[in-house]
């Protein structure tokens, strides 16, 4: 499982890579906000089973349950800005070392890989067998964790501007030499 493991990190990286030379943006960027999107899933999700469950003491549970996990994200993921985070990973990488987390998180990916597979057929069972409505979210929870960690453990390329964003800005100067080769009194009539 371990060369699948590093078959998986080194295609993420490749991806993480790519994405960053298109936008500018890092594999920190992209994780912060796949931990935004798989929070907001987590709180679906929840609130879900609240609303299904009819028992009053199961309500007060998740209530609760939800204010602590929210209270540690607090506390832990939102505590740190992006900003910072990629600054840290810029100044690793200058020095020329790897990702700490390449070797760190192995168990945890692993772990959260073989879940993603293994857990698939059971859980696409239970949702078109059994008709339990909260399956794909807990799909999607696990998927998300997976692809976040995989992500994190990537190492990001020097700062760039991104494609995507030299491409636009080089539209808008266009549209400008457009305007200002049309005589003075042309572009007032059009206003």
């Amino acid at each position: 499982m371990t060369y699948i493991d590093s078959a998986v990190l080194n295609l993420v990286e490749r991806l993480c890579r790519r994405f960053q030379v298109w936008t500018g943006r890092t594999n920190v960027w992209l994780a912060f906000q796949l931990t935004n999107l798989s929070v907001i899933v987590y709180f679906i999700w929840v609130a879900d089973l609240y609303w299904l469950s009819g028992d009053f003491a199961l309500r007060v549970f998740v209530a609760f349950f939800c204010g602590g996990v929210f209270f540690m994200l607090t506390r832990t993921v939102f505590k740190t800005s992006v900003e910072a985070a990629e600054t840290e990973a810029y100044r690793r990488a200058a020095k020329g070392l790897r990702n700490p987390r390449r070797i760190r998180d192995a168990q945890l990916r692993i772990a959260f890989l073989t879940l993603s597979i293994l857990l698939s057929y059971p859980l696409w069972f239970a949702y078109r067998i059994l008709h339990l409505r909260f399956i794909p979210l807990i799909v999607a929870l696990v998927l998300l964790t997976t692809v976040i960690l995989y992500v994190l453990a990537s190492d990001p390329l020097p700062p760039c501007a991104g494609k995507v964003r030299e491409w636009l800005r080089g539209l808008a100067p266009a549209q400008n030499a457009d305007t200002s080769t049309v005589p003075e009194g042309l572009v007032r009539s059009r206003e």
